[in-house]
């Protein structure tokens, strides 16, 4: 048995120190130690903390050790390791079946729901555990990990396949990053592990098609890539064009759409999980596929981030595959207009003033508050075509939230306390949080007292995603609603990144916590 650091110069002179948060920095990758070997495989374990400083090892760690002859209780008391969470050691040859170990810390034993935070703690150490060693065999070459299940075998199985996916689309192929096939360890419970790893590849999917660069997921290309993800899934994808935009007259979406020369097109999404008499829930995604913020230009610092700005429809694209795989018994359809906001002599002016479906006139104050705009006709539509029960839409809209917000949640706007509820279980239980912001009357006055038209997509005051909620809101006067506003959270991950997901990469949020609403709602249970 060999004992290396997983990094030069960290931990003490025998074994490393393994602790990520986040990405990998950079200049530590040139120091780890790696094997070229395309059957390595690796396994994570865990470890708990005990009161007594005498760490505890997971079922799936005792069977190891059983397997073993003690072998790993030995290398527990040897390492000083008090099962700290997301603290561990990589070790190497420790038995004929594995080419590597990552013992891992968990935190400790029982932990569970915390009112204060909103969220399952132990749920969520479990996914920092998982990623933290998944991500850390990866790194050592192996092509296959196993995970043990640390008594949640869904949220193994998510954060494992969180941590250890990349965008490697455009390096060269000699040079990506190498994703391993991901194996249960010593556990029974495959159902869940299973549901963890479709919950995991949906988010995935948001991620990459959040992070394709611009001139590489245009409204067709993105369309395209909506087919190929779903149709074969059972889930029916109609593309229309920009004949048939103009057909139903949805204006709002061609007065941003029109600075582009990129066509603008939208998706019409049905899924079927029961009788088809059934009433569905309507989902319309944001699918800006670049956000330039037209004649208002934005800064041109940080401006690559918003290709971002197709986080919604990615979102909502990610969650109806997921929807088909989990075999939800609901009903969805869905609405994605997709367009690029960029400045021409075509563009939208400031000042513009346009009639929606309903008759009522939108005056377009800032180009750059896109998202209204786009959205208000095809939310529109999508009621009038589909008559939903519900409607949740999505997207980054304002920079509002993320003011207040940052990175810890998504906001949330809704004129049904129920709804909100489910949304917060939702949020506790796959880590992924929301929280809900005021929908109030004052912000209503705000969009919509203006002398000369019915409303302003901008609106007064400096609480951009109040207003803007408020603005759609008025798209929905009779219908239970959802808004999510996804700016802080779906776009690039910049503060507070957990191990799981990589800094300064699109997230792909909150694609498990819509999907566990949705199951909620099917399913009437607190958790899938």
């Amino acid at each position: 048995m060999s004992r290396l650091p997983l990094f030069a110069g960290l931990g003490r002179s025998t074994l490393g120190v393994l602790r990520l948060r986040g990405a990998v920095p950079r200049s530590l990758l040139y120091q780890q130690v790696r094997f070229k070997c395309e059957d390595m495989r690796g396994v994570v374990v865990g470890l708990y903390e005990q009161d007594s400083g005498k760490p505890k090892l997971t079922e799936g760690g005792d069977e190891f050790d059983r397997l073993g002859h003690g072998m790993l209780a030995d290398l527990v008391r040897e390492s000083g390791l008090k099962g700290e969470l997301g603290k561990g050691r990589l070790y190497h040859n420790v038995g004929k079946e594995y080419n590597c170990l990552a013992l891992v810390g968990l935190g400790r034993e029982g932990a569970g729901y915390n009112h204060e935070e909103v969220i399952d703690e132990g749920m969520e150490n479990v996914r920092v555990c998982t990623a933290v060693g998944a991500r850390a065999l990866q790194l050592q070459g192996c092509s296959e990990v196993h995970v043990d299940a640390m008594g949640y075998a869904e949220q193994a199985a998510e954060g494992a396949a969180l941590a250890v996916w990349r965008y490697n689309n455009n390096r060269r192929k000699r040079n990506r990053t190498h994703i391993p096939k991901l194996e249960l360890y010593q556990s029974s419970d495959t159902e869940g592990w299973t549901r963890g790893l479709f919950k995991a590849e949906s988010q995935n999917l948001a991620r990459r098609l959040c992070d394709t660069p611009a001139n590489q997921m245009t409204p067709s290309i993105f369309a395209q890539a909506s087919v190929d993800a779903l149709c074969p899934c059972g889930v029916t994808v109609e593309v229309r064009s920009i004949n048939w935009i103009e057909e139903k007259n949805l204006g709002s979406f061609l007065t941003i759409a029109k600075g582009s020369c990129e066509p603008p097109l939208l998706l019409e999404i049905s899924y079927c999980g029961t009788a088809p008499e059934d009433k569905p829930v309507l989902l319309v995604g944001k699918g800006l596929t670049f956000h330039s913020g037209g004649l208002c230009l934005k800064p041109k610092t940080g401006m690559d981030e918003y290709r971002g700005g197709v986080s919604g429809a990615a979102l909502v694209v990610a969650t109806m595959r997921a929807a088909s795989a989990l075999s939800l018994p609901i009903n969805l359809s869905a609405v994605l207009p997709l367009c690029e906001n960029l400045p021409s002599g075509m563009a939208v002016r400031p000042g513009d003033v346009v009639t929606l479906l309903n008759g009522r006139t939108m005056r377009v104050m800032d180009p750059d508050v896109a998202g209204t705009v786009m959205l208000a006709d095809p939310l529109l539509y999508g009621q009038a075509a589909f008559k939903p029960r519900l409607v949740v839409d999505a997207g980054a809209l304002a920079r509002g939230v993320t003011s207040g917000l940052g990175g810890s949640a998504t906001g949330v706007w809704t004129n049904n306390s129920f709804l909100w509820k489910q949304f917060q279980k939702a949020g506790g239980y796959t880590g992924d949080r929301l929280w809900r912001l005021p929908l109030w009357q004052y912000f209503k006055d705000l969009v919509t007292k203006f002398g000369t038209v019915d409303m302003c997509n901008k609106g007064r005051g400096p609480a951009s995603s109040c207003l803007a909620a408020a603005v759609l809101h008025e798209m929905v006067p009779c219908s239970d609603w959802v808004h999510l506003d996804t700016h802080g959270t779906g776009m690039l991950a910049k503060d507070g990144v957990p191990p799981y997901l990589l800094k300064n990469r699109m997230s792909g949020r909150p694609t498990r916590t819509l999907i566990q609403f949705l199951y909620q709602l099917a399913c009437d249970c607190p958790s899938a």
